[in-house]
């Protein structure tokens, strides 16, 4: 079972309405007891990171949370604000992040967005894969993802950055460690490209809960 994180912060029904066009079925939840039952959670978030990170942390999601990723080691996707909470914190805001991931979120240096593009980034942007990794796998030559964001990650450890994008200068546009894992872009505005990835997510999700089960 995945889980979609519900701590009133993201467009849940958008990545619930994905899935299920994918052929996998998610829930929507708040309650702890759902999140320890899960085999992957999705943590989304639009918005301020001041105000996600609060709402989560008011949340009695957290130390369930916690237990499932690092105790039990379940896959996590953190999707764009969603992965950024993920990291130590952010430029946009004064609250500490989660941590996770030795990475921070700073906002885009205007010095070197040439050519007057806008500030947010907003639409689509071709995704370069940097390290191989089961979550931007395709068969495409190329895959293009949909961005609305004024800040981006930061890695402190080069070895998270998976994918990468531009607008610009090149950012890290997708994260993994072990088992978290986390996009700047959303996939559930991404069509067909948004559609791989979360099916890529959830064949992890199947294949880690497959060898735990045996």
């Amino acid at each position: 079972m995945i889980v979609i994180l519900d701590y009133d912060v993201g467009n849940l029904a958008s990545i619930s309405n994905m899935l299920r066009r994918i052929g996998a079925s998610a829930d929507i939840s708040s309650d702890p007891a759902i999140i320890t039952d899960a085999d992957g959670i999705i943590l989304p978030g639009v918005g301020a990171f001041d105000h996600a990170m609060q709402k989560l942390r008011d949340s009695p999601l957290l130390p369930a949370l916690e237990r499932r990723v690092f105790d039990d080691r379940v896959p996590l996707l953190g999707l764009c604000l969603g992965a950024q909470l993920l990291t130590k914190g952010s430029e946009e805001g004064r609250e500490t992040g989660l941590s996770w991931v030795d990475a921070k979120t700073v906002r885009f240096d205007s010095t070197k967005v040439v050519d007057k593009l806008p500030i947010p980034h907003m639409g689509w942007s071709h995704v370069k894969t940097v390290r191989t990794h089961r979550l931007l796998a395709t068969n495409e030559t190329e895959q293009r993802f949909y961005f609305a964001h004024s800040y981006h990650i930061q890695c402190g450890d080069p070895s998270l950055a998976i994918g990468t994008a531009k607008h610009g200068y090149e950012f890290t546009a997708a994260i993994a460690s072990s088992n978290i894992m986390g996009v700047q872009f959303h996939p559930e505005k991404s069509h067909v490209f948004g559609m791989r990835l979360l099916r890529n997510f959830c064949e992890l999700v199947e294949s880690r809960r497959s060898a735990t089960s045996t």
